[in-house]
């Protein structure tokens, strides 16, 4: 429950709202705000207001539970205009985050003092929706339409130290925000005119916007609310406050309502809700992870490890071959200096995470770390091996994780005496940069142990999604349908650039086949160039292993761009005249059916298997695994949309085995979500 006070300091009313965790701008959170503020405006030994918040944050939001519900007075905008027809002067202070509704609770006050360590946006973009309460017309007339326009369409927010230079903020704060705050406000306190942001002209400069929408071309394909963003903000440019307000709001609420809205919002609880274990104690202890191992220095050895050194976790890394090893530590070097050079780290940082990476060429190096984790060559007997090794050279209670793809956990686990022990941690390429990590649960895995790996992974940044045990887990399990029916129709007579366009213009980063050469046509192989079982076998033993080698189902030049090969479209015809498949025209609508229905396909099979613990979490594994468009929501979310008996009535025609999850919920009207 919010707890809303007021404290005074002297001739100043400080307003401090305690509403954890975020202090989101609830109903009670706005009521409460309304009765502070009305009670101070008669009061004449109050001179000047402090809006102030205790955690770790200022109003990081709205309540986005209320969106699409009848909202409670006093809503967002009347008590944004009602804190700026304040007749004192009302001062935000600052610090955490001010987000979307809250940013835009501080544009509505007189001034603004923050934290230095505190950052500004409006992300509301990434929940399909604009700014609701005056923010596209405020932020305009304070700091000008090209930020304005960064601001709200891209939804990344900015530094104090970037506010105060663009006029948002008034003053920075070092130490005590609440004494800088009051202090300040006593300087502005019988200054008048009270500066109010809707008062302002707004700017006519109509330039920004053309180049904002040619300089971020991707950021208007498939995704409404950047599109209407921009539209709203150019066209509210030359209006008086009100009027603009008044098609903010129109804005609103028809983005609110839409499809796309939904869907974001739909992701972004599908996120909270896959961090929680459905079957695990909530007083569960986890274990204390000071110091992590890790066994291969290549590229997603080197990769995993830099999570856990950016966190200000120590490393140890090994590698059978010096070379190895100090190509794998040059590269962990490499990539945080590139970093660097962006602007994203300091050279200080670069070489204090350096400095906490231990190389070595033992095992025995591993004794001391609390989790070791292994990024070895996929081959169950390698692993087996390695496990047991690591059985005899661990501490008791370390953690011992597999960072496998697809091999069974709980044969690993069974090559030791700690079985407990044993997790799987499948990081994404590149480890250091991908946020989904899927942390496979084995059948004799401990709580603590699932506990530590989900906790550790919010840690280092990334998205957790708790999988069972099976072949590919979630992500590459249904991954591996859509591969073999996008395959499956280059028979039928498409081709693979016409493949990848639909995925793409569906709004994937990429298609199938462009992902096939980004991986590498090697993984997997059996390498034998005279063995040649299907198409990709053809392709591999021709050397064409995709981006690497400048040629897989592609060719590529030298900045790696992609142009249909000719060679490819030759191999494709011998093996259409092998398969004697009739050939034809072949739509994109079809292709849809072809590659995506037999995902939620999978997807329901492995709900029916309870290998994972909600739909919700699938959508997750695909929005951060694999670019799925968070404005269709994930696999199983779009499923819902698209209609679950339309999916059947496909399946069955194209003459897939249908889920019986699938099934029943497609015959009861049901949805996954």
């Amino acid at each position: 429950m919010a707890r809303i006070a007021t404290e005074r300091q002297g001739d100043i009313l400080v307003i401090l709202t305690d509403s954890p965790p975020v202090n989101a701008l609830g109903a009670d959170v706005r009521q409460g705000l309304a009765a502070a503020l009305t009670e101070a405006e008669p009061d004449a030994s109050v001179r000047a207001v402090v809006l102030a918040c205790k955690g770790k944050t200022f109003f990081a939001g709205a309540d986005i539970a209320e969106f699409g519900k009848p909202m409670a007075d006093p809503i967002l905008p009347v008590l944004a205009d009602k804190i700026e027809a304040t007749e004192k002067p009302v001062i935000a202070a600052i610090h955490g985050t001010a987000l979307g509704g809250g940013f835009e609770i501080a544009l509505a006050c007189h001034y603004r003092v923050a934290a230095l360590s505190a950052k500004l946006g409006m992300p509301e973009v990434k929940l399909g929706i604009c700014p609701g309460a005056g923010g596209t017309q405020r932020l305009p007339r304070i700091a000008g339409t090209a930020l304005a326009l960064e601001m709200i369409a891209k939804g990344e927010p900015i530094s104090a130290a970037k506010a105060k230079e663009a006029g948002i903020v008034d003053r920075l704060a070092e130490g005590d925000l609440v004494a800088a705050a009051v202090a300040f406000a006593r300087e502005v306190a019988d200054l008048r005119p009270l500066p109010r942001a809707s008062s302002l002209a707004a700017p006519q400069d109509i330039a920004p916007f053309q180049a904002f929408r040619e300089r971020n071309p991707r950021l208007f394909t498939g995704a409404e609310a950047p599109v209407a963003i921009v539209d709203l903000l150019e066209k509210t440019a030359p209006l008086a406050y009100a009027e603009g307000a008044e098609l903010e709001n129109k804005v609103f609420v028809e983005l609110l309502l839409g499809e796309q809205s939904r869907a974001l919002r739909h992701a972004f609880f599908a996120e909270r809700k896959a961090a929680r274990i459905d079957d695990m104690a909530g007083d569960t202890v986890e274990r204390s992870i000071r110091r992590v191992g890790m066994i291969g220095a290549g590229t997603m050895g080197g990769g995993i490890s830099m999570n856990f050194l950016s966190a200000g976790i120590p490393v140890t890394i090994v590698e059978m071959a010096q070379d190895a090893l100090d190509r794998g530590v040059a590269t962990v070097r490499k990539n945080y200096e590139a970093t660097a050079a962006k602007g994203r780290m300091s050279a200080e940082q670069v070489e204090r995470a350096m400095g906490q990476l231990s190389p070595s060429l033992s095992l025995d190096d591993l004794a001391d770390c609390d989790l070791i984790i292994e990024a070895v060559y996929e081959s169950m007997d390698i692993k087996k091996e390695l496990f047991a090794k690591l059985d005899r050279i661990a501490k008791p209670g370390a953690i011992l994780a597999s960072n496998t793809s697809f091999l069974d956990i709980n044969d690993m686990a069974a090559a030791t005496n700690r079985r407990e022990d044993v997790v799987g941690l499948h990081f994404f390429s590149p480890a250091n940069v991908m946020k989904l990590l899927e942390v496979v649960r084995g059948t004799w895995t401990a709580d603590d142990v699932l506990a530590t790996a989900m906790a550790l992974a919010r840690k280092i940044g990334k998205v957790p999604v708790v999988s069972g045990v099976c072949h590919g887990f979630i992500a590459n399990r249904m991954l591996m349908p859509r591969q073999d029916e996008a395959v499956k129709l280059l028979m039928e007579g498409a081709m693979p650039h016409q493949i990848d366009k639909v995925h793409v213009d569906f709004g994937m980063p990429m298609g199938p086949f462009q992902m096939a050469d980004l991986a590498g046509l090697d993984i997997g192989w059996h390498r034998d160039p005279a063995r040649i079982e299907s198409l990709r076998d053809a392709l591999a033993a021709e050397g064409r292993w995709g981006q690497k080698r400048s040629a897989g189902w592609y060719d590529y030049d030298e900045k790696r761009a992609p142009t249909p090969s000719p060679r490819v479209g030759m191999l494709i015809s011998v093996f259409r005249a092998q398969n004697g498949a009739a050939q034809r025209a072949i739509t994109a609508q079809e292709i849809i059916e072809g590659t995506l229905y037999p995902v939620v396909n999978e997807g329901a099979r492995i709900l029916e298997e309870g290998m994972a613990q909600r739909a919700s979490d699938i959508d997750v594994v695909w929005i951060y695994g694999f670019g799925w468009p968070a404005w269709r929501g994930g696999p199983m979310f779009w499923a819902d949309t698209v209609g679950l008996s339309n999916i059947v009535a496909s399946l069955e025609r194209n003459g897939f085995e249908v889920s019986q999850l699938l099934r029943a919920k497609a015959a009861a009207g049901e949805s996954f979500n």
